[in-house]
């Protein structure tokens, strides 16, 4: 199933000293928090002060939840909860019900698709981003984010700390963290997976039981397979059978997309139409960044691409197997590289795939808020001024292919000059010997020289 639709949302409120910030949402609860539990205190790092509030990037489900009761056992403070709606579905909105059961006060849940989309996932696009040739990052792209407004908001309600429920061993924790750090220093982070001992599923429910924490679990007996992380780019698995790297993914696992055996016989074709290296129209319809990517995924589902299974290189030194949907993305990248082709210098061009490797390895460990990312952001950016035009491509059982690409005012390609027929006289033949024996001057003094090269 895809993400919950663009179209049709609920208009949202703003209360508080802001009402011009749109797209924001704090609501106020009446319950009020219980008293922390007796000797709970004596938990509290001494390597911080005392904490008075706490914003937490809170998803509603099982971690986060009991991270907010954990929170205000622990450090006897008042939790703000930040939910943000990146395009991950339907557990958005029963977040607030919850926060409220659980007390919280203040309330954030914002939907950020169209920042998302706009100031991540395209920027990261314009630079053909893969980390280790297959992973288009769509976890990595969607955390910065989320950690600016983790330190907005606590700057706004006056908090003292920041929370998340990542984990000890996972990228997550850091990029949270590096990016809290970069736009507010002296914002203090709480990571409960790195202080806790509730290191299970079992435990985590435990705990719910002895605190009468809300979950909503059909079976609470029932181990969930895999851990899922979804946003408007992609979906992740990982865990369950998949710690096996020789486990083949069972088919009721992919959610996004039909199996390419099982998408239609017949190709769909789709036109995608760019200015300055993003995509603003398909077929001909002009769309919001968000709106784009959500048909993207729709498209490329329903045609089986966008699947894939990697083992990948953690920036915490472990290597860990995870299974990808990402459709839309996987349709943006050789669309985005066949404009491309088209419309951008020789030397340009390679010089943004010389760059890219160390571009993807910023957003994979975390660094998206750094002044190497900004400047080489800048650098991409101003590259793809003259990439507009369209692309043409083929969806057709888990594969998507240019099939063709123009561009009226910004093209390049000179038939005329390119042609292996009678070309007019548009380009001398006879020129190339001196260029050839200029590029191969050094290679003859070094042969006369007596190098051996083989």
């Amino acid at each position: 199933m895809l993400p919950e639709s663009l179209q049709g949302q609920q208009a949202r409120k703003w209360i508080g000293d802001d009402a011009s910030r749109a797209g924001r949402v704090q609501y106020a609860a009446s319950i009020h928090r219980g008293a922390p539990d007796s000797g709970a205190s004596h938990m509290r790092s001494l390597s911080m002060s005392k904490i008075n509030k706490v914003v937490l990037a809170y998803s509603g489900g099982l971690d986060t939840s009991v991270i907010v009761k954990w929170l205000q056992d622990t450090y006897d403070c008042e939790v703000v909860t930040f939910t943000a709606d990146i395009g991950q579905g339907e557990e958005v909105e029963p977040a607030r019900a919850k926060a409220k059961a659980m007390g919280v006060k203040e309330i954030y849940i914002e939907d950020l698709r169209e920042e998302f989309v706009r100031d991540y996932v395209f920027p990261m696009f314009r630079a053909n981003t893969i980390y280790e040739g297959e992973y288009l990052l769509g976890t990595s792209i969607a955390r910065p984010l989320i950690a600016k407004r983790l330190v907005e908001i606590a700057e706004e309600t006056g908090a003292d700390a920041i929370s998340h429920g990542a984990t000890g061993k996972g990228n997550d924790q850091v990029r949270f963290e590096l990016g809290a750090y970069a736009l507010a220093p002296g914002i203090q982070v709480i990571a409960p997976w790195r202080e806790w001992d509730l290191n299970s599923r079992e435990k985590l429910m435990a705990y719910c039981e002895e605190r009468n924490i809300p979950v909503d679990f059909s079976s609470k007996k029932k181990k969930s397979p895999y851990s899922m992380d979804a946003n408007l780019l992609h979906i992740s698995y990982e865990g369950g059978n998949l710690e096996d790297p020789w486990w083949e993914a069972e088919e009721d696992m992919w959610r996004w997309s039909v199996s390419p055996e099982a998408a239609p016989d017949q190709p769909t074709y789709i036109t995608l139409t760019y200015e300055k290296g993003d995509i603003v129209a398909i077929d001909g319809e002009r769309l919001s960044p968000a709106e784009v990517l959500a048909k993207l995924n729709k498209l490329g589902g329903d045609n089986g691409i966008g699947r894939l299974d990697i083992v990948e290189n953690r920036y915490v030194g472990m290597k860990s197997r995870g299974c990808y949907e990402t459709p839309g993305g996987t349709i943006m990248m050789p669309a985005h590289r066949a404009i491309e082709s088209l419309t951008l210098d020789r030397e340009s061009a390679h010089l943004k795939d010389s760059v890219m490797p160390k571009y993807a390895e910023l957003l994979y460990n975390g660094y998206w808020w750094s002044p190497e990312r900004l400047a080489l952001q800048k650098l991409i950016d101003a590259t793809q001024e003259h990439v507009n035009g369209e692309v043409r491509m083929k969806l057709y059982k888990g594969n998507a292919t240019v099939v063709g690409r123009r561009s009226d005012n910004d093209s390049l390609f000179d038939a005329s000059i390119a042609t292996f027929e009678d070309d007019a006289g548009a380009y001398d033949q006879k020129d190339a010997e001196g260029f050839i024996k200029l590029n191969a001057l050094r290679l003859r003094i070094a042969a006369k020289n007596g190098r051996k090269l083989r």
